[in-house]
């Protein structure tokens, strides 16, 4: 369904200089042709350093936008001829969300309501929006941001002013050897000797970078609006991971911070009505659609009580599976280390 969908289309990443867009230009260089593909971000130097990999000279399809989802008027100037919008800019870190609330509420809530605006505005085709199992019966203030955003875009499908664009979010677990996530912090960590663990019987949702963005893309097809999109995936133990990595360091238990979850929730039992399962993933909607769905794509309603938590999966990755992706995952960062070598940047 999605195999040619991005093809002579004009696409445009929010947040495009994170570890998420990174790996969607990758992506979307190799298996696609786009007409034009805009990074839009904030951030001048990402934007530089990820020119000497991407060059615009190289790749004429690719552009570099500075901007900033808070700042609606520049949002609907650089939504003009836009087809498909990514918005994967976020302020993402909880504690740091906990200690200052008003600013992730003006980017991932305000944010959220100017990508709406802008995208209408414009007449864009679709709309996807990430999100975070933390959106999901949310405790810190970083996931209640991210559940108005969620909030926000779904409600457009009841919009009868909006039905020239579809929205609809992507929400998965964590993402494997993203940037500030949890193989980075226990390799470096590990050099002491001493692992933190936050608590013994923390599980978690994993995801790949590189599933992550085919998710997405599938999930660009597949939307008429409303829909929040989940992907089938993997739990693990913290504890399993920290033996993967390394099984002759101390562990010492921390304690959880403030804000954080033992187990992770990707639906809860209250949304788990609204929700109909397939293959590969499961699309929590708007009521209204959830017949239709059902008889066209041959999805299941879920069964009374069910609810999607890293503690209750069937799917687990063992040590030995995380063994494998951790050295695959250091692998591929020492190619991108190597990549983004700054020795050639002008002074």
């Amino acid at each position: 369904m999605s195999a040619k969908i991005l093809d002579n289309k004009t696409i445009l990443v929010t947040g495009g200089t994170g570890s998420f867009g990174k790996k969607l230009i990758q992506i979307v260089l190799t298996e696609y042709k786009p007409k034009r593909l805009l990074i839009f971000s904030r951030d001048e130097l990402k934007q530089f350093e990820m020119t000497q990999k991407w060059s615009p000279s190289k790749y004429p399809c690719l552009e570099y936008v500075l901007g900033d989802v808070r700042d609606k008027d520049r949002l609907c100037r650089v939504f003009e001829g836009v087809d498909y919008v990514v918005h994967a800019a976020a302020l993402k870190q909880v504690p740091a969300a906990e200690r200052n609330p008003e600013e992730y509420i003006k980017t991932n809530v305000i944010g959220a309501m100017n990508i709406i605006a802008a995208a209408l505005q414009n007449k864009v085709q679709k709309v996807i929006a990430l999100s975070t199992d933390k959106a999901c019966n949310p405790i810190n203030l970083y996931g209640a941001t991210k559940l108005c955003s969620d909030k926000l875009f779904v409600a457009e499908y009841n919009d009868p002013f909006a039905n020239r664009t579809k929205f609809a979010v992507v929400r998965y677990g964590n993402v494997l050897g993203s940037r500030g996530s949890v193989i980075p912090f226990f390799q470096e960590r590990a050099k002491t000797g001493v692992l933190p663990i936050t608590d013994p019987e923390m599980t978690r949702f994993w995801i790949t970078l590189d599933q992550a963005v085919h998710f997405v893309i599938k999930c660009l097809a597949m939307a008429k609006g409303g829909e929040i999109f989940v992907p089938r995936i993997p739990s693990m133990k913290i504890v399993d991971l920290a033996q993967a990595i390394a099984p002759k360091c101390k562990r010492e238990v921390v304690g959880i911070r403030p804000g954080e979850k033992i187990h992770e929730t990707l639906i809860s039992e209250d949304e788990a009505r609204s929700t109909v399962r397939f293959k590969e993933c499961f699309i929590v909607q708007q009521n209204g659609h959830l017949r239709k769905n059902l008889a066209s794509q041959k999805g299941k309603e879920c069964s009374a009580g069910f609810g999607y938590t890293s503690d209750r999966n069937t799917d687990w990755m063992t040590v030995k599976d995380l063994k494998v992706l951790v050295n695959k995952i250091s692998d591929d960062y020492a190619i991108e280390e190597s990549r983004w070598s700054m020795d050639d940047v002008p002074e």
